[in-house]
């Protein structure tokens, strides 16, 4: 078969596959990749970095080979290469006869001048960006699958959707890094301005600006840009002034087609001090929630901070941390810098004993006495539109036995109360009934991926509720 044979079966494989995919998920994966090259059992295409190769290779590769064989009759090999930054075509896709041409182009002298024209400088780092908040950098799993693969979409094509683009969930979950990878692809491939700053840093200036009489300078700094990204705006409750002048500029970056990137804490209906007008902006767009990340994402996350940083930490070290820190990825990676520390100290790797005895206060089970039972009711039965009185009582349909499940599940993780107090407050039930709902909960965890994101989004909004009372 010719080379030529197999890019037009290529090609059918990948019409296919569109046809199975929603045009978000065939933009992220596929948009960027080519057909490059074929031997005589496989095929070579190209995609622009590391981390697209892994997460196709990962989630699509045995899709294509299988849709490949159904059209050609052959186990075909499909293998991934990196694309050349800021090159669609390699050394072999030009032809031989202007290879030259191509070569002495480059010492082109300019006219007039003897110099040899000078080699376009390359692009430096955005000044507001941090340099590792990339997509390649970033660990896709169960908890942000779908937040990510929006945010690649928006770095392809800003401004022409999901606009604006909201991103929010809790503290340490990866929100920044997100938003700050969707401005650093921009950077690199494009000439765009960006601008990134922080809600407070906006009001601030903002501020600054009035009493400067430098207004006029503020808003032409913010209101022409191509690229917004504004974090935490969250701090804008309570800032009425500050509110009305993010939102004309919301209106005019919107309406000229320029993409705006926020992220939050929390949804920004919980925002009760918020401008109606501002928050139905917020909303307009496409809002993703990230969650905690479950254990294999956990464990990636700091395989990957592992792998790049050159360290000898063993897979037994990391799945202890994995097992014992669920709460966030900034926590993970305050263990981890705590363990490298002392690798470094000692100049030996860490012992799996070393990083229980070093990681014990990180690692003491998150029990408060003074947590009731009855606040855990109250978060979890709002949680899924119930009341407390639901989750006390003898009902047994489907919608009320799962959340009184999770919530007794809950009270024995986070209270020190035993079996049979915790069956008292629901309703006079048995211990047994109590051990029985946890054994549920702990045997869903190990076959829904969805269940251990949704008890620790539980918990932390049970944790923020106790703080408010």
């Amino acid at each position: 078969m010719s080379e030529a044979g197999y890019e037009v079966f290529w090609k059918e494989t990948i019409r296919q596959i569109r046809l199975n995919l929603t045009e978000q998920e065939f933009s992220a994966w596929f948009g960027t990749m080519e057909y490059l090259r074929s031997e005589e059992n496989r095929i070579i295409a190209t995609v622009p970095s590391s981390f697209y190769r892994d997460q196709v290779k990962t989630r699509y590769q045995n899709l294509i080979e299988n849709t490949l064989k159904e059209l050609t009759g052959k186990d075909l090999l499909v293998e991934f290469e990196i694309r050349p930054r800021n090159k669609n075509k390699t050394a072999s896709d030009v032809p031989n006869e202007n290879i030259k041409k191509a070569e002495s182009h480059e010492k082109e002298t300019i006219p007039g001048d003897r110099r040899e024209k000078a080699a376009p400088k390359p692009k430096g780092p955005h000044p507001q960006l941090r340099e590792d908040y990339t997509f390649d950098r970033y660990v896709i799993g169960e908890n942000n699958n779908f937040a990510a693969t929006a945010a690649m979409a928006i770095s392809r094509n800003p401004g022409t959707a999901y606009n604006p683009f909201l991103i929010y969930g809790g503290v340490g979950l990866g929100k920044t890094h997100l938003m700050q990878a969707i401005g650093n692809h921009i950077h690199e491939n494009s000439s765009s301005k960006i601008i990134y700053t922080t809600a407070e840093n906006f009001t601030n200036e903002f501020i600054q600006s009035l009493n400067e009489k430098g207004i006029t300078a503020f808003k032409n700094r913010y209101r022409q840009v191509d690229v917004l990204l504004i974090d935490d705006i969250h701090f804008l409750e309570n800032k009425s002034g500050t509110q009305e002048e993010l939102f004309f500029t919301y209106e005019a970056l919107y309406n000229a087609k320029k993409q705006i990137v926020f992220t939050c804490d929390r949804p920004v209906s919980e925002l009760k001090k918020l401008s109606d007008r501002l928050r139905s902006r917020f909303e307009r767009g496409l809002k993703v929630d990230l969650l905690p990340p479950n254990y294999e994402t956990r464990f990636a996350i700091l395989k990957k901070k592992v792998s790049t940083g050159n360290v000898n930490i063993s897979d037994t070290v990391i799945d202890l941390i994995s097992k014992n820190i669920s709460s966030n990825i900034r926590d993970l990676e305050a263990a981890l810098i705590k363990l490298i520390a002392f690798t470094n100290m000692v100049n030996q790797p860490v012992t799996i004993e070393q990083a229980q005895h070093l990681l014990r206060d990180m690692f003491v089970a998150p029990r408060q006495a003074n947590m009731s039972i009855e606040l855990i009711q109250k978060v979890v039965a709002e949680y899924f539109s119930l009341s407390a009185n639901d989750l006390k009582s003898k009902k047994r349909t489907q919608n009320i036995v799962f959340p009184r499940q999770l919530a007794m599940y809950i009270s024995r993780e986070i209270t020190e109360f035993s079996t049979t107090e915790i069956g008292q407050v629901f309703g006079g039930r048995d211990h047994t009934t109590v051990m029985y709902s946890c054994d549920k909960i702990n045997e869903k965890m190990r076959t829904d991926p969805t269940m251990e994101p949704t008890i620790e989004k539980l918990k932390r909004l049970i944790k923020e509720a106790g703080i408010k009372v």
